[in-house]
Order: C-alpha cells, then sequence, then structure tokens
C-alpha cells in the first residue's frame, strides 16, 4: 500500500483475476514495539450461490421478493456486524492510549512525590542547621 507511516487504513482490493490471493505485513518502521493489524476481507457483488427451494402454489415473483428480502436483511447483518468490529478495533486501539497514559501519570506522580519527600528532608535538615549550638547566632 505504501512506505509511508499509518495509523490507520482503510483500502479497497479489487480482484481481476480467480484464485488465491496473499497478504504480506512488514514491521519495518519500529521494530522495537509490536503491532496489531486488523482486517476484514469482504466480498461485494457476489452473485447468490444457491437459490432458495420454491414451494409448490407459491409464484416466482413471491419467490424472488422473498429472495430479496433475505439478501436486504444479509446485507444488513453484514452492515451490523462490520461496525460492530470497526468499534470493538477502535475500542481496544483507545484502551491501549488510555493504558499508555494512566502508567505515565502514575510514574510522574510517584517521581514528584519523591522529590516532594526529598525536599521537606532538606528542608529541615537546613532548619537544624541552623539552629545547631554554635550557628544560633545565623538566624
Amino acid at each position: 500500500m505504501g512506505n509511508q507511516k499509518e495509523r490507520q487504513l482503510d483500502s479497497v482490493f479489487t480482484a481481476k483475476e480467480t484464485g488465491e490471493y496473499s497478504f504480506c505485513f512488514n514491521n519495518e518502521m519500529s521494530t522495537f514495539a509490536d503491532k496489531l493489524v486488523d482486517f476484514e476481507i469482504a466480498v461485494e457483488n457476489e452473485t447468490p450461490s444457491a437459490l432458495l427451494p420454491s414451494k409448490q402454489g407459491t409464484s416466482p415473483e413471491q419467490t424472488s421478493a422473498l429472495e430479496e428480502s433475505i439478501m436486504k436483511v444479509s446485507r444488513d447483518l453484514s452492515t451490523i456486524n462490520r461496525n460492530q468490529k470497526y468499534f470493538r478495533t477502535r475500542e481496544n486501539r483507545n484502551f491501549s492510549t488510555v493504558k499508555s497514559t494512566e502508567s505515565r501519570i502514575f510514574n510522574f506522580s510517584v517521581v514528584e512525590s519523591g522529590l516532594m519527600v526529598c525536599m521537606a528532608g532538606l528542608q529541615v535538615f537546613i532548619v537544624r542547621f541552623f539552629f545547631q549550638g554554635a550557628r544560633k547566632g545565623y538566624v
């Protein structure tokens, strides 16, 4: 698809010939961190492979309407499934971001608390130093 750095990419590939196709994913940009790759293969404009059996006493128009209704329900369910997968993937990506930010905030807070304790100890040491026996004249 290209050598540019992509966070999220939506692309469409149209097969010109019937046969097997393969996908290659490369992580040359960053070998330090693992990457999560999520992709979906969807077949569109496919002709229905099996027709519904027709009952005796029904007209072809009724069967055709029933087939169209079933195909519409199938497309709608596919759309719902695709949207649900997209939102789940997005939620996982955002959760990773939140988890990373949370750990950074925790580490910063620990360092900040440590520095505050050190500063308090240093202040106590300085005040005690000024009030020791021979140093009382400096205060």
